[in-house]
Parts: structure tokens; sequence; C-alpha cells
């Protein structure tokens, strides 16, 4: 046997007998119901059950105003505090695991409050995020592409 082929060999037994690492990353979204619904999942869209929430209220964002945990489907409903408008913040966490929403909060004339959105807001990746994934992803095929070929062209050489 070729003793060149022994590391090739050996890097395909490693690649075939290893099990696969999945991850994933937390997101948090929320909507307005009769109250704030926040929910969190995962990216694979598994829920986030039994996660610990804590909501930061506008008037002191540095101290908790309220804290609990998601249900079985991930979801949190609070009622905010109609004398303080503004931005609430919530934050999940489960195993390591976490994400913030930024809620918008405004003031009706009765009193009551209301959510500048409506529907699912918040979680994913921002643009930014998203520009540097795709720009590391080209850096990486592109490096590994001038690796093989510098590789090659210095075994030519040899020849």
């Amino acid at each position: 046997m070729n003793a060149k082929l022994i590391p090739l060999y050996l890097g395909f037994f490693l690649l075939g007998t290893s099990a696969p690492a999945w991850g994933h990353a937390a997101i948090a979204e929320h909507r307005q119901v009769s109250a704030i619904e926040v929910r969190g999942t995962y990216d694979t869209g598994e829920a986030m059950s039994e996660a610990q929430i804590t909501i930061y209220s506008p008037e002191n964002p540095d101290e908790p105003w309220l804290e609990g945990t998601t249900d079985e489907d991930g979801t949190f409903v609070f009622v905010p505090d109609p004398e303080k408008p503004g931005t609430w913040v919530a934050r999940l966490r489960e195993a390591g695991h976490g994400d913030m929403t930024a809620i918008e909060v405004e003031a009706s004339e009765e009193g009551e409050v209301e959510s500048v959105a409506e529907g699912w807001e918040g979680g994913g990746y921002t643009p930014l995020q998203t520009a540097l994934m795709a720009i590391l992803g080209v850096w990486g095929f592109v490096g590994t592409a001038l690796f093989f070929a510098r590789k090659k062209s210095a075994n030519q050489e040899e020849s």
C-alpha cells in the first residue's frame, strides 16, 4: 500500500464514523393580542418550551420588570404597565441559547397600551449579520480553492 494514501484513508474513516453535529439559534418574536405575546423558537422551528423570560420596562431597562417561563409552545403573555409607554424588551434564555426582542408600546387616549407592530415581529438575522456570513462563506470557498490549487502546482513542479 502506498504510504501517501494512508492519511487519505484515515480521513475517510474519521469522516465516515463521526456523527453529524447540528447547531441552532434562538429566535424571539412578539405580537400584540389583548396583551403582548412573546414567542421563542429555535431556527429549526422547535419551540423554546419552559424557557426563562425576563421583561424590561422602558422606565428602568437595567432591572427586570417581570420574570417567568414560556409554555410548551414557547409563548409568554404579559400586559405592560399602561403608564410606561416606550420600548419594552423581552429576553429569552434556554439551555445556553437566547435572544432578545424590542417591543414598541404607545399609550392610547384611553390610557391603555397599544403595540405599534401587528403580526410577529423580531427574530432572524440583521442585514449586517447576513452580509458578514455571506462574505465569510465566499472567503472560505476561495481559500480552500487556492489551497488545493497551490498544492497541485507544487506537485507538478516536482515531477
